[in-house]
């Protein structure tokens, strides 16, 4: 019988591309489970933003982590677990609380590169062994999604810019990562660019005006998450509904 790190990693298809409708608790799980979800995946931003602090690991660590345990315990599915930065920038460190994370439950999860608190990204070759770290404190099975937020710091997404997506990109398999995910990238050329030359499942996030599942698909994408928007889109119907009742 596969395990739940195999069937999450078997649900990576380039062309046929797992969906994600992030979600944020309990609740929140359970529902997208009734959706017909097959795996589930948290938002750092909703999580924060559900339970009080601002994204960017404000998130206690040990808050982050007794919510993705409860998540986990409360549902069947696979669950990955946006993690942020791993809590350090020491690669060591950050290994160890992935490592803490994996004893949740959780199947894998989401690891950036950008600097949290402060500016830009971290360097290709330091990010390379916080990813050779987590890897070695999680074993082979843990789902590693390392993400590239180049796209989220410039509003100029040319052919450069793919160009360094690729080289991290690159260089995050060579680490040991097993997907790699780059939000805002939504062209579907540059995808396919990105898809050809890097040798794991790509994963892009839905957001409005992006384009169609099946253009993402066609171009090759494994994997597509939602991000802060489900819960955005919630709390603006709930800010509605209160405010018809109130009125």
């Amino acid at each position: 019988m596969a395990s739940k790190f195999e069937i999450f990693a078997a649900l990576h298809v380039p062309g046929d591309p797992l969906v994600l409708y992030n979600i944020w608790d309990v609740g929140s799980a359970l529902a997208v489970v009734r959706a017909g979800a097959k795996a589930l995946a948290t938002g750092s931003h909703p999580v924060a933003d559900a339970n009080g602090w601002p994204d960017g690991q404000q998130v206690p660590i040990d808050f982050a982590l007794a919510n993705a345990k409860r998540i986990v315990d409360a549902v069947e599915l696979p669950v990955t677990v946006d993690f942020e930065g791993a809590y350090s920038g020491d690669p060591e460190e950050g290994g160890a609380n992935v490592a803490r994370l994996k004893h949740t439950g959780a199947v894998g999860c989401n690891f950036e590169d950008q600097v949290i608190g402060g500016e830009g990204l971290h360097p290709v070759d330091l990010q390379v062994k916080r990813i050779a770290a987590i890897r070695n404190a999680v074993g082979d099975d843990f789902y590693i999604n390392a993400r590239t937020d180049l796209f989220l710091k410039t509003q100029t997404y040319d052919g450069a810019l793919v160009d360094q997506v690729i080289e991290r990109g690159k260089a995050f398999a060579d680490a040991g990562a097993s997907g790699f995910f780059v939000p805002r990238l939504s062209d579907p050329k540059q995808i396919e660019r990105v898809v050809r030359e890097v040798r794991l499942p790509l994963n892009v996030i839905a957001f409005p005006g992006a384009p169609e599942k099946k253009v993402w698909a066609d171009a090759g994408v494994a994997r597509i998450s939602h991000g802060p928007f489900p819960h955005r889109a919630l709390m603006a119907k709930l800010e509605e509904m209160a405010r018809e009742a109130l009125s």
